[in-house]
């Protein structure tokens, strides 16, 4: 286990690497997050007044929505590195290494949570610098960036079983593309649930990307429903377990092929 753990560390610091090597693009992903929170936030501010928003600032309220869409969004194109790792064939010659295969796998996945803990805090410091207010505090705010976390570790995850399935970047893109707006919009993530059609609240009520948006928000508010934040947590949690033990399997499946 703890060769495991230290060979995932590795290959972790080899994808840091190359994050730290481009600062540019750590600035370009906090773009459309920045549109989210100030042009769109200032665009509907006045929504609140509909009422079940749960606070009087549409600010406080869409901050968790835009980590948890950036933590998916981010997250979906894991892939498209797995892919490129097989087209330049670095992937087949980790293989005539005797490194684990899980640690493979874990450390594009442990790279995508640190980056996406990172970005996470960001946009909360925006929103912060913004006007937002986060009565629920420092563990507030961590439980929302935990939550990022683990969303950004199923669709990561997810994103790497794609990418060694199809090797292809048409369809990751354009299966990317198909969720992406679905996930976004059968959530909450700019309207309260009590505003949305029914069929639309209930769908929501299926979707991981509102889970992280619930944990966040109930964390994040004066009173936290415990439940909510116990029960959506949870349910991320197990479901990245199930996320990240299906990458390793498709990857001992990509091993046999070559």
């Amino acid at each position: 286990m703890s060769t495991a753990v230290s060979q995932t560390w590795y290959m972790t610091q080899r994808q840091l690497m190359v994050f730290v090597r481009q600062p540019a693009f750590a600035v370009i992903t906090l773009i459309q997050p920045v549109i989210w929170l100030f042009l769109f936030g200032s665009l509907f501010k006045k929504v609140v007044e509909l009422g079940g928003f749960g606070t009087t600032s549409y600010l406080d309220y869409l901050v968790p929505g835009v980590v948890a869409m950036s933590a998916l969004s981010s997250n979906m194109w894991a892939g498209m590195g797995t892919l490129e790792e097989i087209q330049r064939g670095t992937l087949n010659r980790f293989l005539t290494t005797p490194v684990s295969r899980a640690a493979l796998m874990n450390g594009n996945v442990v790279n995508n949570g640190l980056v996406t803990a990172l970005q996470s805090v960001i946009i909360v410091l925006l929103g912060l610098l913004g006007g937002a207010d986060y009565p629920g505090g420092v563990g507030g705010i961590a439980i929302l960036v935990v939550a990022s976390v683990l969303l950004g570790t199923i669709f990561g995850a997810l994103s790497n079983a794609l990418g060694m399935l199809v090797q292809q970047r048409e369809s990751i893109i354009g299966i990317n593309t198909f969720l992406l707006l679905p996930l976004t919009f059968l959530s909450s993530a700019f309207m309260a649930p009590s505003q949305m059609p029914s069929w639309m609240r209930h769908t929501a009520d299926f979707n991981p990307l509102n889970w992280a948006m619930v944990a966040g928000r109930s964390a994040m508010s004066e009173h936290p429903d415990w439940g909510d934040v116990l029960s959506r947590g949870g349910a991320l949690l197990g479901l990245a377990v199930v996320a990240v033990w299906l990458s390793i399997r498709t990857f001992r499946s990509y091993q046999r092929s070559v």
